[in-house]
């Protein structure tokens, strides 16, 4: 293309651009996806500072560990599906189809539903052994991390929300291709932090 056209051609006129790449190869990123990547770092920082302050201050000798609950094996499953679920409707609507999208979608949303309501089984069960915020350290880095990792689960939820309305409202898996993909790159993450942060819990 002459750089004459390439500086008169109008943007929303221009054909073929899919996914964010343009018949020339060139990519072409969503403002969305840009937004949440570096959203993600930030996040993915603050989980690394966090792992690494519980370490430092498991050291010190006032630290009394606390029993992981069976139930945090439960809702280890329970976050797996859902995230299985939102790669599978990623690839539904990524091929056009559309007969099992919103079966996908509604069953990643009420897995990861379940997973929260699992988390706060483990709480009261954690409490009701005696285990509260306030009464040891580990108590509170175990209260701090899970809690704000539900935090952006919920926030992982309004987004899948408004995605779902979307496609009952419109009824066009394209119509809602660009939440959809988010939202599972958004999940993979938040069960990647899920599996480290259980597997420092599990293990100190």
């Amino acid at each position: 293309m002459s750089l004459f056209k390439r500086i008169t051609e109008k943007p929303w006129e221009t054909k073929g651009v899919i996914g964010g790449l343009n018949p020339e190869g060139s990519f072409d990123a969503a403002p969305e996806k840009v937004a949440l990547v570096i959203f993600l770092v930030v996040a993915s920082v603050i989980f690394s500072m966090l792992t690494v302050s519980y370490y430092v201050r498991m050291e010190l000798p006032d630290w009394t560990p606390l029993s992981d609950p069976a139930q945090l094996w439960l809702n280890t499953g329970l976050l797996v599906v859902s995230s299985i679920l939102f790669q599978w409707a990623r690839n539904l609507v990524s091929n056009g189809q559309g007969k099992y999208l919103m079966a996908a979608l509604v069953g990643a949303g009420v897995f990861a539903v379940l997973f929260i309501a699992g988390q706060l089984v483990a709480w009261n069960s954690l409490q009701s052994a005696g285990y509260f915020v306030a009464s040891n350290p580990a108590n509170s880095f175990f209260y701090l991390l899970t809690g704000l990792h539900a935090l952006h689960l919920l926030g992982g939820l309004w987004v899948w929300s408004k995605s779902l309305i979307r496609l009952l409202s419109l009824g066009e898996p394209q119509d809602v291709r660009l939440s959809i993909e988010l939202c599972t790159l958004y999940w993979h993450f938040l069960l990647i932090v899920w599996l480290v942060m259980f597997a420092i819990l599990s293990n100190t």
